[in-house]
Order: C-alpha cells, then structure tokens, then sequence
C-alpha cells in the first residue's frame, strides 16, 4: 500500500527485497521484470489472468492494487517513468475483462534498485504522477472502476490500518481542496467531512495477520474471531467498506488458519443477524413526505425505497411497536445514500414503565450504521435522527447470540489467574485436578492465587443456550514471585513478567536468572519476541546452572530447530538439575543481534 502519510518510507516495503517487490506477476511488455524472464511454467505463466479466471468462476468482482514506485525501473523519478507506468496500467486494465476497483497507494519514492542502482529517489507524490490524467486513462478504460487513493477519487483511505472507522464518518470529502494525503490527513479528513464536496466514502484496511505478506512465522497470529468481529463492527458498522488482506502464502493459497478465522467470522455475522425482530413490528413515523415514502419503507429489503419527512422537515422519529416484549443488543439503521448523509446525530430509545429511556446515540449513519447494545427488553423502540430532511432506507432490530470462544487464562508474577472471555454475559468454569470443566466445576468469579504447579482446563458456557466452547488447558508450573533478572538494566524484568508481549534486547547475549531458592527442574523454557519483525530470536544456546551464583555447570546446549518459521515458546530438556541460579547463553541468533527474551521459565514438575 505504501502510504507514506509524513515521508517516512512504507515499513511494508522497507522490510522486503526491493528487487522482488515488483517482480511483476503478468507477462510485460515494457519490462524485463517479469514472470516472462521466471522458469513458472516457462516463462508463459499469467498471475493475473488466473485470478481474473478464478474471480470470474466464483462470481467474484476483481481489483487491481497497482503501486506507482517501481523500484526496479531505471527512469523512476524522470518524466518517461509515466510513460511507462501509464503503459502497464493500460496493459492491466483491457486484458482482464471487467476491473471493480484500482487501488493507488500512496508512494513518494525511497530505497531501491533502480536499473541495478542502489539507491534513493524522491519524488511528490502529489504532482509527480500526474494524477489527473492517470485516473483520466483509468476512466477510458474501466469506465465502472472505483479509484482508490489517499483522499480518492472515488474512495478514500480511513486513516489507520487497523480496520476502525470512526464514531462519526462522513463520507463527503473536500476531494479537491488540494490537501489530500497531506501529513495531516488523519487527522483532518480520515473521517471526513460534513461539508464535503463529493461523495469519497472510506475504505478500512486491515491485514487477518500482523503482517501484509504472508510469514511462517505469524502462523499463530492471525486474528481472533473477538479480534475480527471487532473490526466488523467499527467499520462496516460505521459507514465503511471494509478491506481484509489474506496473505498469499507460498502454495499461491490462503492459508488454512486464515480461512478458518474468517469463515468464524462469517458465520457469527450470519448469526448476529439471522432474525429481524421487526418483521413483528408496526411502525410509525412522526412525519411522511407521502405516498411511497411511508415509514413502512424503512422496514422493507428494498435498497431503493425509504422512508422520508416533508423537505421543511429538518428532523424525525419512528417508533416501532410490538406486540409482545421483545430483547435485543443490536439495532441496524441505514440511509439512503443515493441522496447524501443526511443524519448528523441520532438517539435510540425504549419505552419502559417509567417513559422513554435513552440506551444509546451516535452520530453519523450513511451506508450503514451497527449499535452493539446490552440486552433490552421492551415492546416500543424510538429512533430519532437531525440534521436535515432524513430519508431511512432500513431499520433493523436483532438479538445476537452471545460469543462462545474459549477462555483466555493468565497468570501475572505473584500468581494471580484470571480467567477472559469476549462476551461478558458468559459463565466460565474451570477445574485445577486435570478433569474436563463443564457447568458443575468452578464457576468464575474473580482473580484466584496458583502458586504451585497446576493444570487449569476452563471452559466457557452461554447460560441462556448451553452452548460450549473449546476447552482451554493451561499449565501453569511455580509462581515467579521470587525470581529477579540479575543485570543492572531494570527492562530486564520484563523477561519475567508472564507478559508475552513485552521483551528484554540483553547487551551481553545471556540472561542470568535467580529462582529465590534452590529448586529441581526438568525444563527450561524459552519464548522469543513476540513482534512484528523479530530480533535477536536466539537459534544456538546454552544453558548453565548453580547452586551459589559462583560455580556453574553445563544443563543443556543445542538448537531452537525451526525457532524462525515458528516462535512459539521452547523447551530444554534436563535431565536431573537442582539450581537456584540459571544463565542462558545465545551462541547465535538469527539475524546475528543481541539476544532477546520475551519470557523464560521453568518446569518443576514431570
């Protein structure tokens, strides 16, 4: 993508080979960097035209991600670089039939190998590409393609990369203010704005890992359904298209673990909004423009008609009745966008037994709006909107069931454990003799001390339905109370801090750990940087151990075999030691820096 929202180079493609990085997967023309010069089937192979294939049998729309830096072509930065990029995007827009989108990044140049030369470039990414007549030629040849780029023309970037819209999203942009994509871009128009002059809705970009290519080694960080349902929410339920990268791994597939996440999140879509509840419903509305514009339109799946006040009318409510109580957590409203963003603020109301009672509010609504709500119960629901004459296109009322996902157990130095889940109106039981936990174990309630070694197995219960979830086990061995870092750094404590996400870059390739008290271990345990891009992931090591801190003797040496395509947690075998001091050595590490410690630890029990 390449954003390069203040001049910083794109960490995306800083981090790659930029000879591979355009490597090009069509047979092209105008360069020799091609899959035409590659042995993949002899040089006649087209990535391209098989995902066009592909898209085509399953009914999909295709868009092409085309970034403007080339860093392997020798004229980039000259003014013939144009000439040649408008030559690619031509070749890329007439032979693959229809094109739904062209998404431009945003790139202003940096470190490459231009013709071989290994250098840096610069250029304005707002004058140099010329943009006017690029998205000119765009135009002529997929006249239906939407063109993606910082401020548009026809969609925008959110302004972040976590996939989160904003509370208030306007889809109107002051497109041609001439700011676009300036330093201040997240902040002045990301979310847009009221008085905007086009129609440049915002598009939520998102990676299903942490990275946006595809990494062995981030096989058991793809995003959680919590974690995934969280970004529906906070775009799609807030005025937003949304964008989830799926890092081609390399069989040319997505990967197993990223399909089973997101047909997850399928599937807890589909249940979230499986039964409107207005289909029970009789409606009223405060004020109707007239025939065809009635407050029943509102409730209707037909994207074309609405519900609409008289034009002097700049505000308006519904309220929705039901025959018998009905319980909800989720309420939908959407506009009728081909007339604009008309709501500013909104307020939702139930009636109870003391009047009306405000459960929640918000701000924009356009293409979609999605309030996630605790369970209410009542037979009237009042939504009122302002700004100017509103025109509602869809109501909806649902109950979601809750989330039923296994319980996340940790434990913090001292020995507290506390039990998570997603949904707070679940029941979490959990048992700490090794038996299966169901609804007649421990339920949770608060924090509990483990201080000895100890096999938690938690399970979470939807009380409503029964429904279960996986089973969590966790072993925990002796509590860290005691344990210190011996180094006169104070950030070496966060090797021992039972918090994966932190870590310790030590400045002598050893960590030297005092247990507090002699003590029989058969394990020793390793965990790496948990990071983005790891450093200092120890691939060769040694570990010593004593009695007294002054005579040491060898315990374990040997490989983290695989440590690179898969850093998980590690474990040393002993085979018989009684210490109360431990030193780990790093003879070698992988990218050959000082050696880093997210978590070490022992096992004292076989």
């Amino acid at each position: 993508m390449g954003k390069n929202r203040k001049g910083h180079r794109d960490e995306r493609h800083h981090h790659h080979s930029q000879a591979s990085r355009w490597f090009l997967p069509w047979p092209s023309a105008y360069t020799d960097h091609s899959v035409k010069n590659s042995p993949w089937k002899n040089g006649k192979g087209d990535l391209i035209q098989e995902l066009a294939d592909a898209c085509e049998e399953f009914g999909l729309k295709m868009g092409i991600y085309y970034s403007p830096w080339d860093r392997n072509h020798p004229d980039y930065c000259k003014p013939e670089y144009i000439t040649y990029m408008r030559n690619q995007l031509t070749k890329l827009l007439t032979n693959y039939g229809d094109i739904f989108e062209v998404w431009f990044d945003g790139a202003n140049g940096g470190t490459g190998f231009y013709g071989g030369a290994n250098e840096e470039r610069r250029v304005d990414k707002r004058s140099y590409y010329d943009w006017p007549n690029t998205f000119a030629l765009v135009r002529e040849l997929q006249p239906d393609a939407v063109i993606f780029g910082d401020a548009g023309p026809d969609v925008r970037w959110v302004g972040n990369e976590h996939g989160f819209a904003y509370e208030t999203t306007w889809s109107n942009l002051l497109r041609d203010s001439g700011d676009g994509g300036m330093p201040e871009y997240a902040e002045v128009y990301a979310s847009g704005q009221e008085n905007g002059t086009h129609w440049v809705p915002a598009e939520a970009d998102v990676s299903i890992r942490p990275g946006w290519y595809y990494h062995q080694y981030e096989d058991h960080k793809v995003k959680t359904l919590p974690q995934l349902l969280e970004i529906y929410y906070k775009s799609i339920g807030r005025n937003s298209a949304l964008l989830i990268n799926f890092p081609v791994d390399r069989r040319g597939l997505i990967h197993e673990k990223d399909v089973e996440q997101i047909m997850k999140l399928s599937t807890k879509i589909k249940e979230d909004f499986e039964t409107d509840l207005t289909a029970d419903a009789s409606i009223q509305a405060s004020n109707e423009r007239g025939k065809g514009y009635e407050a029943t339109q509102a409730l209707d799946d037909d994207k074309e008609t609405y519900w609409a006040t008289e034009d002097e009318v700049m505000a308006g409510s519904i309220v929705l009745s039901f025959e018998e109580e009905i319980t909800f957590n989720r309420f939908t409203i959407q506009e009728y966008i081909p007339l604009g963003q008309r709501i500013k603020e909104f307020t939702l109301e139930v009636e109870t037994e003391e009047g009306w009672k405000k459960v929640a509010d918000g701000t924009t609504v356009g293409a979609k709006r999605i309030l996630r709500l605790d369970d209410v119960t009542t037979r009237q629901i009042r939504v009122s909107e302002a700004k100017a004459s509103p025109t509602i296109s869809k109501i909806g009322v649902y109950r979601a069931p809750a989330l039923i996902v296994k319980p996340n157990v940790i434990r913090d130095k001292e020995g507290n454990v506390i039990l998570k889940v997603a949904d707070k109106n679940v029941d979490i039981f959990y048992t700490l003799d090794g038996s299966e936990p169901g609804k007649n174990s421990l339920r949770y309630e608060n924090a509990f001390l483990v201080s000895q070694p100890t096999t938690i197995m938690a399970i979470s219960i939807d009380p409503e339905t029964e429904k279960k979830s996986e089973i969590t086990t966790t072993v925990f061995d002796l509590t860290k109370l005691k344990w210190k870092v011996i180094h006169n750094d104070p950030k070496s404590e966060t090797a021992i801090d039972e918090n994966p996400g932190t870590f310790w870059k030590s400045d002598g390739d050893a960590l030297k750990l005092d247990l507090g008290e002699v003590i029989h271990i058969y394990k020793f345990t390793y965990l790496p940087p948990q990071i983005r891009y790891m450093s200092g992931v120890i691939s060769q090591y040694v570990l010593q151990g004593s009695t007294d801190g002054k005579s040491w003797s060898n315990l374990a040496s040997g490989e983290f075999s695989n440590i690179g395509n898969n850093p998980v947690e590690q474990k040393i075998s002993i085979a018989n030691a009684e210490v109360r001091y431990l030193l780990l050595k790093a003879l070698s590490t992988l990218d050959d820096q000082k050696a880093s410690f997210a978590e070490v630890g022992i096992i004292s029990k076989k």
